[in-house]
């Protein structure tokens, strides 16, 4: 099987978009769809990866369709979405719009925090699966207002931990940092990351789950600047928490690591757009990043974990 080709890295450019880009469109879904974005990524113990996708049908009808990979390049769609709860208060809380899927492995268990959104204004759920195929859900684990949870991959000081990003007065939406015993009740929380005034002075929120380094947790993150006519332009930063007490910043970017550029990244459902909710980091150091190009389609990116750590001190 020939290897895929990817565009070199740049001393400017530390994350290079895969040449194939992008890896799902609205054609590889088996329903009639708008768009497949914004997927959440695991590798499971078994070396699969699953990716567990944001589908948009025509009637903006929001689902959670899980595709698997065995390069983790190339995915196919299964043939249903995860089945969701046929409850009053889901019914309520979602009204059918449910999306931005994170998926984290904690010792041995997988978790799934999503974006539920409805006339109260949007929360975070939650899906637990044992295997990536069978999805229980636990419940609503935020109050209103809230979006882009992803919960840390261990358990920090014995407490589940999660970065969040609720709406803030300002509008400018920082990263806050929460703790919990069971996942589903949090508490002590705080404001971690404020906006970046260089290029991101809005919407800072997590993207993929945190990766544990040496130098401290790496946190690949979306933040957005407004362009003339009130545009929004969505970026990906990354920046360092202190291992054990991830409240604090160690280091971050002053400069994006990607920006919207290419054509799948510029026109779509949504201009300018790159939005990741998953990234893997493979035993030879390349980190795979899946990112949603313009709301529309699902793309991919590779970096060196060493590359996005040195950012944080040098870019």
């Amino acid at each position: 099987m020939s290897q895929p080709i990817i565009y070199p890295k740049t001393k400017e450019n530390i994350v290079v978009r895969y040449e194939g880009n992008p890896i799902l469109t609205k054609d590889d879904v088996p329903v009639a769809a708008k768009g497949v974005y914004n997927s959440g990524c695991i590798k499971t113990a078994e070396g699969q990866y699953v990716m567990l996708c944001r589908v948009e049908t025509p009637s903006m009808k929001q689902m959670i369709w899980p595709a698997d990979s065995v390069q983790g390049i190339k995915f196919k769609l299964r043939p249903e979405p995860i089945k969701m709860p046929d409850t009053d208060e889901f019914k309520e809380y979602t009204t059918g719009m449910y999306y931005d899927p994170r998926v984290t492995q904690i010792d041995g268990i997988y978790y799934v925090v999503f974006a539920c959104h409805s006339g109260h204004s949007c929360r975070l759920g939650l899906l637990e699966s044992p295997d990536m195929k069978e999805f229980k859900w636990r419940g609503f684990i935020s109050e209103t207002d809230n979006r882009n949870g992803v919960l840390f991959p261990e358990k920090i000081n014995g407490l589940y931990c999660r970065l969040d990003r609720p709406n803030t007065g300002d509008g400018k939406g920082y990263m806050w940092l929460s703790y919990s015993p069971d996942l589903i009740h949090w508490g002590q929380s705080k404001a971690v990351a404020f906006s970046q005034d260089e290029w991101g002075w809005k919407k800072n929120g997590p993207g993929a789950v945190p990766i544990r380094t040496e130098k401290g947790w790496l946190v690949i993150y979306h933040a957005v600047n407004v362009q003339c006519a009130a545009q929004y332009v969505y970026h990906l930063g990354v920046m360092l928490l202190d291992i054990h007490d991830p409240s604090k910043i160690v280091a971050r970017a002053k400069a994006p690591i990607l920006s919207p550029t290419t054509d799948y990244e510029l026109s779509g459902l949504t201009y300018a757009v790159v939005f990741t909710c998953g990234a893997i980091v493979e035993s030879d150091g390349e980190v795979k990043i899946y990112y949603g190009g313009a709301d529309t389609v699902q793309c991919l990116a590779t970096a060196r974990i060493e590359d996005l750590v040195d950012a944080c001190f040098n870019r």
